[in-house]
């Protein structure tokens, strides 16, 4: 039997704040889709949703800033991604069958982008999730 897809959601925004206790997320300038370059810091938001048959297990995550071919992007300093593993447990008194809800971010300073198409890359326990956005020319170019 194969496992339920770990659904997730990928948010670009200028900043965010992930609430632990709560499991909110506070954003700012959140569904953006293009920018300059350089860019201004950012983040990215992920909202995982959690399948009741996947919790309670370890999952590996990585997210990574790639090219409009799925490349990872390189810089000086190296990749800008994270990788973890990840495990959701199920909250006593959750009723089965229940998607769990887990929010995660990654913050990333101003970047030196060529114009052009880029994608957040997402993989979670063996599901991928992309999110694209566009890289303007620089003023005056």
């Amino acid at each position: 039997m194969m496992a339920t897809p770990v659904e997730a959601t990928i948010i670009l925004c200028d900043s965010s704040a992930v609430d632990s206790k709560t499991g909110k997320v506070h954003m700012l300038g959140a569904g953006w889709s293009e920018v300059g370059t350089p860019t201004p810091p950012g983040s990215v938001v992920v909202l995982l949703q959690i399948p009741w048959d996947r919790a309670n297990q370890p999952l590996g995550v990585d997210l990574t800033l790639c090219d409009a071919d799925g490349r990872p992007v390189e810089f000086p300093g190296g990749r800008i991604n994270v990788h973890a593993n990840l495990e959701v447990g199920r909250p006593p008194g959750t009723t089965p069958g229940t998607p769990l809800h887990h929010p995660f971010e990654l913050k990333y300073p101003p970047l030196e982008l060529a114009p052009g198409r880029y994608q957040w890359r997402l993989t979670v326990g063996g599901d991928t999730a992309v999110q694209g956005f566009n890289v303007r020319p620089a003023a005056g170019s």
